[in-house]
């Protein structure tokens, strides 16, 4: 410790022949170390806690979002499928697993869209001027929207990006073949997207001959296909749509019809994912015996406080150990051959690690798949039939509560820390003043000591001379 005091010390003892400033030093190390000793030793288990604590919740919540991630999988959903790709494919869509599969699907007509093309010029080119004026193209029953062409867009080309810039829900493209140069236009499928195109009076060029009434097909351009919407029977019950991309037909499955096939009928299926299911269990019980194993290491009391673990002691862990050890008797399905995870070969060890009985959970899935399945993954998570991952999330949830004891006793052990921090700093303020209170002290001592010395020398000297006048 630097200060004031000490440097004063440094200039004592020359008259007393006491070595002050390290009698100081002494005296100060004495009456600090033992303090320092005991706030440092508590800070350095609040902090290691903190750590832990954090480790804690942090393997919790990997291993939690692990699981959500792999249950999402297709290995885990399983695996749609048509018998015939070639009329109508299928796709599982993210969120959930498709139900009622498998279905029977007839695709009687594509949807399709209108297509209108100009006379093609045998002498122009797609940098050809097309004329000047305005152009409106409406779809359906939707807004019109005109379309300007001038000197800096004066082209097929021009006229072709000034139509896809305007986002009318009509695309333009210039097509230059062995007939010569024409435009052609395209609107969405479906029925409702059928679109108008009318040139404003005054428009000059190919531009005034851009006409087509969509009510009555009728126009100065061709119609090379006329909007369709797609028309298909599944399980017997008829549907439409605009597009030959279905979502609604079938939750978290798209169908997509590739051709039309009035006379034939395509079965859409959805495999059971048993055997991805029996290696995610044997994952899940590794997964989970890795974190439990360690919070047994760091709750474990020991022989003594210095063998014990970090967190031994720490209620909130205690509580986070028991939640943990719930999982396999909590209910996963409230119907079916299998309700817990204790019902398919998974148990709980005294330590509160799993095991998992094989030969059991085997004989489960050969006995009753589906069932295993919907219990571990069901199709659509609810309160009665949570799932594995929406169980884990719950407990999850609770454990990291706001108000919860985790959450608790994280915020009581950082305020733990800022107040040894505290602690500490106070302590060498009061170490401060302590240094420099003994250094006054042993000041004032070593002037008397130096004053008595002179009087014991003075003294002395007057004895010696007396005693040699007697001697004379």
């Amino acid at each position: 410790m630097s200060s004031i005091g000490s440097t004063v010390l440094g200039a004592l003892g020359a008259g007393s022949g006491i070595d002050t400033s390290a009698l100081v030093q002494s005296l100060v190390s004495a009456t600090r170390d033992p303090k320092q000793q005991s706030i440092t030793s508590r800070q350095s288990l609040n902090s290691s806690r903190i750590s832990a604590l954090a480790s804690a919740i942090s393997s919790l919540d990997t291993f939690a979002n692990a699981l959500n991630e792999v249950l999402a999988g297709p290995s885990y959903i399983g695996s749609a499928s048509s018998n015939d790709a070639s009329i109508a494919s299928v796709t599982l869509l993210s969120g959930g697993s498709p139900s009622g599969l498998p279905a029977q699907l007839t695709v009687k007509q594509l949807a399709t869209a209108r297509v209108l093309s100009s006379a093609a010029d045998p002498a122009a080119t797609s940098a050809s001027q097309v004329g000047t004026g305005q152009i409106t193209i409406t779809v359906g029953n939707g807004t019109p929207k005109t379309i300007t062409i001038d000197a800096s867009n004066n082209s097929y080309a021009g006229l072709a990006a000034a139509i896809n810039a305007a986002d009318s829900g009509v695309t333009a493209r210039v097509v230059t073949d062995a007939d010569g140069t024409r435009l052609v236009f395209k609107g969405a499928t479906g029925e409702a997207n059928d679109f108008s195109m009318t040139p404003a009076s005054g428009s000059s060029g190919v531009l005034a001959g851009l006409s087509f009434d969509a009510a009555t097909e009728t126009g100065s351009l061709t119609s090379n296909s006329a909007p369709q919407n797609a028309m298909i029977t599944l399980d017997g019950v008829d549907h439409e749509y605009a597009s030959n991309s279905i979502d609604g037909a079938i939750d978290y499955l798209r169908i997509d019809l590739n051709k039309a096939a009035p006379s034939s009928t395509v079965t859409l299926s959805l495999s059971q994912p048993t055997s991805g299911i029996s290696d995610l269990l044997k994952e899940f019980v590794d997964a989970y015996n890795t974190l439990m194993k360690a919070l047994n290491t760091a709750t474990a009391a020991g022989v003594d406080s210095s063998s014990a673990g970090v967190l031994n002691g720490v209620a909130a862990v205690r509580d986070m150990k028991r939640q943990l050890s719930s999982i396999t008797s909590a209910q996963l399905s409230a119907s079916g051959s299998f309700r817990t995870l204790a019902d398919i070969g998974i148990a709980t060890n005294r330590d509160g690690t799993l095991k998992l009985d094989t030969a059991q959970l085997a004989s489960a899935i050969e006995r009753d798949p589906q069932a295993v399945t919907n219990m571990v993954n069901p199709k659509v998570s609810t309160t009665a039939n949570p799932g594995l991952s929406k169980l884990m999330d719950t407990v999850r949830d609770t454990i990291e509560q706001d108000d919860g004891a985790m959450k608790q006793a994280q915020k009581r052990y950082d305020t733990l820390a800022k107040d040894f921090t505290e602690q500490l700093k106070k302590l060498d303020e009061q170490m401060t003043d302590y240094e420099a209170q003994l250094t006054k002290i042993y000041a004032a001592m070593d002037t008397r000591l130096s004053a008595l010395k002179a009087t014991q020398s003075y003294l002395e000297q007057q004895v010696k001379v007396w005693t040699n006048s007697n001697n004379d």
